[in-house]
């Protein structure tokens, strides 16, 4: 019989593997993981930000987290010879009708003690020598860095500790009983003390087949991108964001420098007809009827019809993807954009149309839920992980 077993093999199940390793050396942990490699999903498919936590609510799980997961990050990757770049990024107000916006958000940056500046024209032309606004937000707390392998060393450490990880196991349902869980999968069943979901894009079916029902539903949202071409990579020098709309709960597109010298341009955010579809063309008939016949997804849809609507312009208009990248970078031409593999945001969204704002963890008799970790999740996954791992009784 195994102590723990961990469902998912994406970074914040690695990292609880890590963190409970941590909390108590020595005994016995299984990651199964679905997928033929590890860090396969949101993982992998993400832009590689560490972020600082500027747009989070004061005192919520991803501010905090996320915060001193910028620390935690940089530590880890420093002790364990990962590349990674705290480069700072700017947001950017691109005219006088955003200034209220930046300040706003330059005010919610100070309550979550982040040491950040509030920059005029000029600097902000020293820093991004292409942009256009009027004014911005310095964050030197953001960098840059490869998830993936970030993941794979958390899991060398999980092994080196004596913990198991095993591919191409898929859950199909976790029994409790009194004093142990089953786990059934695709390859026999595995006894436990515990169970911890973490299974990203899943996590919502995989807590309704413990027997957990939440009034939340996973519906995933694509974001796709682009990439500079080579020649103009140079336009961007760091990372870009624009203020944020508070009428539309996702950042808007931005401009990342990746870890390996790329630059990406995106995303935008439209919804995926399948939770693991990262192209248009990728539609699973019962992840898309559960999530059309969600209320919650229509409730969320009414309210932001209009934004909703653009986002799927730029999905099926190259044109509109560049004009939204123009406002920040006016240079910026639809010949210097190169189609790039998308992402997928499990977002939880409640039956009244609320998106789950914050990262949800839910108890159970012999199990434990990470129901909620879209970005930055990334960024705070050692904090998850070590969360998780609190609330492991052995």
């Amino acid at each position: 019989m195994y102590d723990v077993v961990i469902v998912g093999g994406g970074i914040v199940g690695l990292s609880t593997g890590m963190a409970i390793y941590e909390k108590y050396p020595g005994i016995k942990l299984l990651v199964i993981e679905k997928e033929s490699e590890l860090a396969k999903h949101q993982t992998g498919n993400n832009s590689g930000v560490i972020h600082s936590g500027i747009y989070y609510t004061p005192g919520s799980f991803k501010a905090r987290f996320a915060k001193q997961g910028s620390k935690d990050m940089q530590e880890f990757c420093k002790k364990h010879e990962i590349d990674y770049d705290m480069c700072g990024k700017v947001i950017v107000a691109s005219n006088e009708e955003e200034l209220p916006l930046l300040d706003n958000l330059y005010e919610r940056g100070l309550e979550n003690e982040l040491e950040i500046e509030k920059i005029d024209q000029k600097r902000l032309k020293e820093l991004e020598p292409h942009i256009a606004g009027v004014a911005g937000i310095h964050v030197p707390q953001a960098g840059i860095v490869d998830y993936t392998q970030v993941s794979l060393k958390f899991a060398e450490l999980i092994k080196k500790s004596g913990g198991e990880i095993l591919l191409d196991t898929e859950l199909i349902k976790i029994n409790e009983h009194k004093e142990s869980v089953t786990i059934e999968t695709n390859r026999g069943n595995y006894e436990a003390k515990l169970a911890i979901n973490c299974a990203g894009l899943h996590s919502d079916r995989v807590a309704e087949a413990t027997g957990y029902k939440t009034d939340m539903k996973i519906v995933p949202f694509r974001g796709e991108y682009y990439v500079l071409k080579p020649e103009k990579r140079d336009l961007v020098k760091n990372l870009i964001y624009p203020v944020p709309n508070p009428k539309f709960p996702f950042l808007g597109v931005h401009f990342t420098r990746m870890i390996g010298g790329t630059v990406e341009a995106g995303p935008n955010a439209v919804l995926g007809f399948k939770r693991e579809g990262y192209k248009k063309t990728d539609i699973n008939v019962k992840d898309t009827f559960e999530s059309l016949m969600f209320p919650g997804l229509w409730k969320l849809g009414g309210k932001f019809m209009k934004e909703g609507i653009s986002e799927y312009a730029r999905s099926f208009s190259k044109a509109k993807f560049t004009q939204s990248l123009q406002k920040m970078i006016p240079e910026i031409t639809e010949d210097d954009l190169i189609p790039a593999p998308a992402g997928v945001r499990a977002q939880a969204i409640t039956s009244d149309g609320q998106m789950v704002d914050d990262f949800e963890i839910i108890e159970g008799k012999r199990s434990i839920h990470v129901c909620n970790a879209p970005s930055p999740a990334a960024t705070a996954s050692i904090g998850i992980g070590k969360e998780v791992a609190s609330r492991v009784k052995l």
